[in-house]
């Protein structure tokens, strides 16, 4: 009883133990999959505003082009791997954005605003409960850097007309110069990486629990074989000793360890014993 009372101790401080490292370790995978997700994005970002948009600067005179703002380029981008992995996104939300599409939801606001009041914090990651499921979302700030962004963004008056006429004047302006307005933000599902680390703990539980049932019939006969039964043989040959059986056979253990020891002081008890009565029997 004690023994199973120190296993199932032992099991449950293993079970803890292995949970917090294999979720800590389900977390850790996805966090470093959403960072894949975001440098991708920012690389498209980037791409997009060094090679792709002053090939369409002429254009843009005559049509304002989505496809050469940065933003749209990474979005649209994502959609597509959207379309084969559905639960995995990427948006590039924002306060005041010019495509009403962009618009922040409020739990994307608190993040932003979250970035906006530590202007030192370069990441933020959070996991959210959703009716989904539970998701690990990792968060980038999306700051004003250069005059280019304050072409399109800074007063109507000023922005393309082309893009004035597509979106309106009312939305999308008003930006300054190093002013966080949005942020990148990813969103991964922790349903497979947690429910492979829950099948792994039951199996480790299962495997833990069973070399504990092994070991426990392991000792179990040993003991018997070793303690048990030997103590149970001496203690019968003390009793017809006691009962004066005095030509009780003697018992015979060649071993070094305690029982052989306790075997070889009865054999001499019973001897000395012996030899006792046989001297009184002669006086008599």
């Amino acid at each position: 009883m004690a023994i199973s009372g120190a296993f199932l101790v032992g099991l449950g401080l293993a079970g803890v133990g292995a949970y917090t490292i294999l979720t800590k370790n389900a977390l850790e995978e996805s966090l470093q999959n959403a960072r894949i997700m975001i440098e991708g994005a920012s690389a498209i970002r980037s791409y997009t505003a060094e090679s792709i948009k002053p090939l369409l600067e002429q254009q843009m005179k005559v049509q304002f082009l989505p496809h050469s703002i940065p933003s749209f380029a990474a979005q649209t981008n994502f959609k597509m791997v959207h379309q084969k992995l559905p639960d995995y996104t990427y948006r590039e939300p924002t306060l005041n954005p010019t495509n009403l599409n962009d618009r922040a939801m409020d739990w994307e606001a608190d993040i932003i605003n979250d970035f906006r009041g530590d202007a030192s914090k370069q990441e933020l990651v959070v996991t959210r409960d959703t009716p989904g499921g539970r998701y690990l979302t990792l968060a980038r700030p999306l700051k004003v850097g250069s005059q280019a962004c304050l072409t399109c963004h800074s007063t109507p008056e000023n922005a393309p007309a082309t893009m004035v006429a597509l979106y309106g004047s009312q939305n999308g302006f008003g930006w300054k110069q190093g002013e966080i307005v949005g942020a990148q933000v990813v969103s991964i599902p922790l349903a497979v990486p947690l429910g492979r680390a829950y099948q792994a703990l039951f199996w480790f539980l299962l495997a833990l629990a069973g070399t504990f049932v092994v070991t426990i019939i392991v000792v179990d006969f040993l003991l018997r074989a070793l303690v048990t039964k030997p103590v149970a043989e001496i203690s019968e040959m003390a009793d017809r000793v006691s009962m004066g059986q005095l030509d009780t056979p003697e018992y015979v253990h060649n071993s070094r360890d305690e029982i052989g020891s306790l075997s070889a002081s009865f054999n001499r008890m019973r001897r000395s014993l012996q030899n006792a009565m046989s001297m009184l029997e002669e006086q008599t």
